[in-house]
């Protein structure tokens, strides 16, 4: 064979490899109203960079016929490329290939890919989309998976880890994606869970759909498995590309910056932006929209636990990880579920050399029997943990209430908080007035004649002298108190002074967070 006959060889090779399984197979893909694997990659990175690797991997079974159907690339699709300029590492799970089921080599090809990624140092992208463990192969295709967990585990807090969900992913397989930091699913065509629909039915004789079970809603607002629910497949991989323009590529570089050449913005409007009336509820959106870089803010886990907000915004510029109670949900308490999902971002954030921005309004945390049988403690604490381990700069701004525990909790000077700062209408007690009154002046109450024009009396009394924010400042415990309208320029000077700041945790294997 001559060298021309060799590379026609290659060519035709390399151009059945990027059928996939097929035409027909293709189409049927297209029909389900899904993108196939290499589609998706196309949408995901910068024009004309991808790399593959293994193009040419073909399963080893000789078992159950399926020695008959041994395709190029093996149901998976694996290699390197580049988001806006910045080198990513990324698998294509590829349906049209026996069901985009993993198998022996399949797995090989994704472990490969995500060594690589953490000895370079560059995130990992895996798109799911696959009916499961490859049967045939049996016991292959389970080590393939646990040797993928391995993977995922040992590059947690080395590398970013990115899913996207867009097909099935169920039984054993999700727990790769619930390793990694963040997961995206699209509404209608993507679904995750351990056992499916009908196995529940002959269970537990629920009737439950796929979507109600495990879909991109069910698992964006219930459950929070999920961190974006997307629209469709463009959605998904534009919103992956606008998440990655926020994080290092690994853990020892610090965000990317972007240029930030606009005008400063005149913010005189906050200093009347809280309420007089301490009980009514504003939008914590709104005042991060303004304090933070024109339209950067990136919302995380937007519709579970929203009386917690997190997200990544810029601020001149420069990445900043987001956390902020909401008054508009619960009146911005803490729960069970947005202390895991503040946990969560702040660990994330603190891994990946992310600075952290606290914005505080927060009444306690949220009473109840629900609560308290179903861990609240533990649950809270997590929160706590994870702002006492970060060593990466932190602010916090008190905008209104700042009370019991939850003061501690959310960022607070005693637990390493770098610059803590409290506008004027800043509440920093350990419980409201009337609460506070109730207990402390219980039997000069008892006692009065006109019980009710003592207790506004006593509500008065403990408002002036306690629920303002200068008793902690006179303690250090406040960095300044600063007017609302200052509160962007105060944060990026106050970053920009802490931005190389050191703080060491004591020598350990690791901790022991209340998980």
């Amino acid at each position: 064979m001559t060298n021309k006959e060799k590379i026609e060889e290659l060519r035709k090779k390399r151009s059945e490899a990027m059928l996939g399984g097929g035409q027909k197979s293709i189409d049927a893909q297209h029909k389900r109203g899904k993108l196939t694997a290499r589609e998706r990659i196309n949408l995901l990175l910068d024009k004309g960079t991808f790399e593959e690797m293994d193009i040419f991997v073909r399963h080893q079974c000789r078992d159950f016929g399926v020695e008959n159907t041994r395709f190029y690339t093996d149901g998976v699709i694996t290699g390197v490329g580049k988001i806006n300029g910045r080198s990513v590492a990324v698998f294509s799970q590829d349906f049209t290939i026996l069901g985009g089921s993993l198998a022996e080599f399949y797995a090989k090809k994704i472990v490969k890919i995500m060594d690589m990624a953490m000895r370079v140092g560059m995130p990992v992208i895996g798109i799911n989309d696959s009916g499961g463990a490859r049967i045939q192969e049996g016991v292959l295709s389970l080590a393939g998976y646990a040797d993928i967990f391995l993977r995922n585990t040992l590059a947690s807090g080395v590398v970013p880890q990115i899913s996207a969900v867009v097909g099935p992913c169920a039984g054993g397989a999700v727990y790769s994606p619930a390793i990694t930091d963040f997961i995206f699913m699209v509404d209608k065509i993507s679904h995750m869970f351990i056992t499916g629909p009908n196995v529940i039915k002959a269970v537990t004789n629920e009737d439950v759909t796929f979507d109600e079970l495990g879909g991109a809603n069910t698992h964006g607002i219930k459950s929070g498995v999920s961190h974006f629910t997307c629209e469709n497949e463009i959605d998904c991989f534009q919103k992956i590309r606008q998440l990655v323009s926020y994080l290092p590529s690994n853990n020892m570089e610090i965000p990317p910056d972007e240029e930030y050449d606009e005008e400063e913005k005149d913010l005189e409007e906050l200093n009347d932006f809280v309420p007089d009336n301490p009980n009514k509820p504003y939008d914590m959106k709104e005042l991060i929209a303004k304090v933070i870089d024109r339209d950067s803010f990136f919302e995380v886990h937007k519709d579970y636990a929203e009386n917690i907000i997190c997200g990544f915004g810029r601020l001149h510029g420069r990445s900043v990880g987001i956390v902020a109670n909401q008054p508009l949900v619960l009146a911005g308490v803490l729960c069970l579920n947005s202390s895991i999902k503040g946990a969560r971002f702040v660990r994330f954030c603190d891994a990946f050399n992310i600075p952290l921005l606290v914005f505080e309004d927060v009444p306690g945390f949220l009473p109840g029997t629900d609560q308290e049988w179903r861990g609240v403690i533990r649950h809270g604490a997590k929160l706590l943990y994870a702002f006492c381990e970060a060593t990466v700069p932190r602010i916090t701004v008190i905008v209104r209430k700042a009370y019991g525990g939850a003061y501690d909790v959310m960022n607070s000077k005693h637990i390493r908080g770098d610059v803590n700062l409290a506008w004027p209408s800043a509440e920093i007690a350990v419980m409201g007035a009337k609460g506070a009154a109730e207990i402390i002046f219980r039997k000069q109450l008892e006692a009065a004649e006109d019980k009710q024009k003592m207790l506004d009396e006593k509500i008065g009394e403990f408002n002036s002298k306690f629920l303002n924010p200068y008793i902690a400042a006179e303690r250090g415990f406040i960095d300044d108190i600063i007017e609302p309208k200052d509160t962007r320029k105060k944060l990026i000077t106050y970053f920009e002074l802490i931005e190389n700041k050191v703080d060491f945790n004591p020598r350990r294997k690791h901790g022991n967070i209340p998980l």
